[in-house]
């Protein structure tokens, strides 16, 4: 295994954090970390930093935001900051940009990528929201290598994780990453030493899914409770579930935070509304349980936040809207 293998780290949310922790304390060499430019974020719209360049800083490695063209040498070098690299390997964790093939062509030993589902299932980039969203039983991360097409090229290994129906999706972004991370750790070695068989995908199983817009947060109750549920947990915290309400004569938007599915109550009945109409996407509550009556089933509500309030348990919103 040769650690003075010369790497580049491309990454960005905090996804990505993990793998540039483990191969620094595994003592790979690192000669540039490239992320996304700073994002406005809050109510103040401040420029912060992302996950992965705070780490860098702190762990004293060189960082870069963005790569543009002004970069790339000819010959297979890059300048950064007046400084040459000539580099062996590209590592991609939820970089956020697709890598034009000119970039690639950069790295001898080619470019990984952690990708968080088993391909070629859910290229694209919301694996881990569509594998809840499907309601899969099991879900995986890919070891693969970079070629021109979106999660196109050949893999070098993968590791499989059962679903417990129950994640939301940063508690499952922050196993696959530590999953990715190790397994990584890995396989690098044998990779390094061209000792991997890369394997083709199989393109006629690929699934591509889209990019994840605020608009797919909005709730339609006609849609099954556990249906509902599922793309709850997915789409925790961002965008958001959220549905306009009549409450007390006035319209009001407000976002799901958390709520389970009750299929059964469905089956003996619909829970019986604050004034007595079952209906669906109408609150009520029974027995100290805030509901949404769906197509078929209820939600039981646990946290939820008005338009321009904080967020409050379903009990506060019951005291405080409904009586």
């Amino acid at each position: 295994m040769n650690k003075k293998t010369k790497i580049i780290f491309f990454g960005t949310p905090e996804f990505a954090v993990p793998a540039l922790q483990a191969l620094l304390t595994e003592g790979y060499n690192f000669i540039l970390v490239i992320t996304q430019t700073d994002k406005p974020t809050g109510r103040k719209q401040a420029l912060t930093p992302s996950p992965v360049k705070l780490e860098a800083q702190r762990l004293g490695l060189t960082v870069v935001e963005k790569l543009g063209a002004k970069e790339i040498l000819a010959g297979g070098q890059s300048a950064f900051g007046g400084k040459i690299f000539a580099p062996d390997l590209g590592i991609v964790v939820a970089y956020g940009k697709i890598i034009p093939q000119k970039i690639l062509d950069l790295f001898p030993l080619g470019v990984l990528n952690i990708h968080p589902s088993l391909l070629p299932k859910y290229r694209g980039p919301a694996p881990i929201q569509n594998a809840i969203l499907n309601g899969d039983a099991e879900t995986g991360v890919s070891i693969m290598q970079l070629d021109d097409k979106m999660d196109h090229g050949p893999i070098l290994t993968q590791e499989k994780y059962s679903l417990t129906g129950q994640e939301t999706y940063p508690d499952l972004s922050d196993k696959l990453s530590e999953i990715g991370a190790k397994l990584l750790i890995k396989i690098l070695p044998a990779y390094l030493e061209n000792k991997i068989e890369l394997k083709p995908q199989d393109d006629s199983q690929a699934t591509v899914i889209k990019m994840i817009e605020r608009d797919d947060g909005l709730l339609d109750f006609n849609k099954s409770a556990l249906v509902l549920e599922r793309q709850i947990r997915a789409y925790a915290p961002w965008p958001g579930c959220f549905a306009e309400f009549i409450v007390k004569g006035k319209k009001i938007v407000i976002k799901i935070i958390t709520a389970r599915a009750d299929d059964v109550g469905a089956r003996r009945g619909a829970p019986a509304p604050v004034d007595n109409q079952p209906a669906i996407g109408q609150f009520s509550f029974n027995n100290g349980q805030l509901l949404i009556q769906c197509g078929h089933g209820a939600l039981v509500i646990k946290k939820l936040q008005p338009e321009g309030k904080k967020e409050i348990t379903a009990e506060e919103f019951i005291n405080g809207y409904l009586k």
